[in-house]
């Protein structure tokens, strides 16, 4: 078994929407970012490569590379799912939680509990999504912006298993 724990952090901008676990959410904001700005998903992939063991999204997908820019976090998510694979691994579970004031995420959860298992081929149980506030303390309590923190664990897959 691997564990493996992420976080990310974007502040807003102009904009009319957020991405947030690869769901489109309408907001007055928008979170600036060299890709989509999709914090949870930033975390989740930074957790499953902390796990491997294999540096970090930054490493993986430098905002200095043109490629990336404005990128759909999903694709980018599914590409980290093959390199679990590869590496003989499974996601066993994921739990995460959104650190904003707004927009309210509690009519987007279950999206977004679907679309990461989707991504990463697991059965929707197999994913937590949370949101909590600040309370007003700090920039997501003052509203500049939003964090996300994720951790999973990882089992070897059945091909990688000793009898």
């Amino acid at each position: 078994m691997r564990i493996g724990q992420g976080f990310d952090v974007h502040a807003f901008t102009e904009g009319d929407h957020v991405v947030l676990g690869g769901i489109r959410i309408a907001h007055t904001q928008a979170l600036r970012a060299h890709s989509d700005g999709d914090v949870l998903l930033h975390a989740l992939m930074d957790a499953l490569l902390g796990a491997l063991a294999l540096a970090d999204i930054g490493d993986h997908f430098p905002d200095s590379d043109p490629r990336y820019a404005g990128a759909d976090s999903r694709q980018l998510l599914r590409h980290v799912a093959v390199l679990v694979a590869e590496h003989g691994y499974r996601l066993a579970n994921a739990d995460m939680t959104i650190i904003a004031e707004r927009p309210k995420i509690a009519p987007h959860r279950e999206a977004m509990r679907v679309a990461i298992a989707e991504d990463l081929c697991v059965p929707s149980t197999a994913i937590s999504v949370k949101a909590t506030t600040s309370e007003t303390l700090g920039f997501t309590g003052r509203g500049e912006g939003i964090a996300a923190l994720a951790t999973v664990l990882l089992e070897p897959s059945e091909r990688t298993r000793q009898p």
